[in-house]
């Protein structure tokens, strides 16, 4: 249906020399001693995703890893291990076989250096470029109880600043957030992938993880070719909004109503768990640097609840591949075209 979409040309580069079937897809993942079993999740089950993606989406795949503990004196071993893209999928299983769950000293860890390793990898100018971090644990800087690096990164990385980068580079961040260690953290990963045009995916059972990275990526993969298609619509919307002075919300509501006009349908993966509250939309994505986040989070009420339940470890993630696109989807694709806008 979406192929058949009439639009008009406009001069975009960046979207130009994109194409939906060539993926760069990067693990980063806590490699400290509470995280084993979902190395072991995604070790047991690279094979399966790769293979699934590329059966179902045509996809021309490349696999990175980014491992990440601490910094000194909290561990010892190494800050960040990084694997750059390869084709081979025996490679990355390697890797992955090599990762072992250890270490990792006071509660925070280093989250930021992990993402910044993501933007020094050789990525493809014209993939779709996905980053999946996997993580329990708060970067430094954000919850000054137990956090032996209170002013944030030793090494002066902010991961708002770098989050802001990867939008910049078309990276698309997924957060699968370990709950229930994460669950005082979920609105700052929240506001993370909702910067990039990402979602946060709450989980408690790793064995479902192979099914988490497959649904986004799949879903991930069908916002893109929806965007291509759509292009000149939403280019015309959007400079009519901005002209009218509307809020984000509208913007997004008006690209809702772009593709329910033309009855256009996406792939959706079941994450209600996982939809983004106001807090991280409306306040913690608009923070400027740690330093403002910081304050925020520390000001927040401690009877604050999250505004979505924990998942049961029966939660499904089930990939629905023909339904109409959604707000939550929609908001995503005003934030992408935004940062591609740049």
């Amino acid at each position: 249906m979406a192929a058949a979409l009439k639009t008009e040309k406009i001069d975009r580069p960046e979207l130009a020399k994109h194409d939906s079937t060539i993926l760069d897809l990067v693990f980063v993942m806590d490699c400290t001693g509470s995280m084993g079993s979902y190395i072991a999740s995604a070790t047991n089950s690279i094979r399966s995703i790769v293979e699934e993606i590329v059966v179902s989406e045509k996809s021309d795949i490349r696999l990175a890893l980014v491992e990440y503990r601490d910094h000194p004196p909290q561990d010892t071993t190494f800050v960040t291990r990084v694997h750059d893209f390869t084709a081979k999928v025996s490679e990355m299983k390697g890797w992955l076989e090599q990762c072992s769950a250890q270490g990792g000293g006071d509660g925070p860890e280093a989250v930021a250096d992990g993402l910044h390793d993501v933007l020094k990898l050789t990525w493809r100018e014209n993939s779709t470029k996905i980053c999946v971090l996997i993580s329990d644990a708060p970067p430094h800087g954000l919850d000054l109880s137990g956090d032996s690096f209170p002013n944030g990164c030793p090494a002066g990385l902010d991961p708002l600043k770098i989050v802001r980068e990867m939008a910049e580079k078309h990276i698309t961040l997924y957060v699968v957030g370990v709950e229930p260690p994460i669950v005082p953290y979920r609105d700052f990963f929240m506001s993370l992938a909702y910067i990039t045009g990402g979602q946060y995916v709450p989980m408690v059972n790793a064995k479902l993880l192979s099914k988490v990275i497959i649904g986004g990526v799949r879903e991930e993969i069908s916002l893109d070719r929806l965007m291509q298609d759509a292009q000149a619509d939403i280019d015309r919307e959007m400079q009519r909004a901005e002209a009218e002075g509307v809020d984000e919300k509208e913007k997004a509501k008006r690209i809702n109503n772009i593709f329910a006009s033309k009855n256009i349908r996406a792939k959706q993966m079941k994450n209600e768990h996982g939809a983004m509250s106001s807090l991280a939309k409306e306040s913690y994505s608009k923070c400027a640097d740690m330093s403002e986040m910081q304050m925020k989070f520390s000001s927040k009420p401690t009877s604050h609840a999250p505004a979505c339940a924990m998942p049961t470890a029966a939660a499904s993630y089930d990939l629905m591949e023909d339904e109409a696109v959604n707000e939550e989807q929609s908001s995503r694709i005003f934030q992408k075209w935004s940062n591609r806008k740049k």
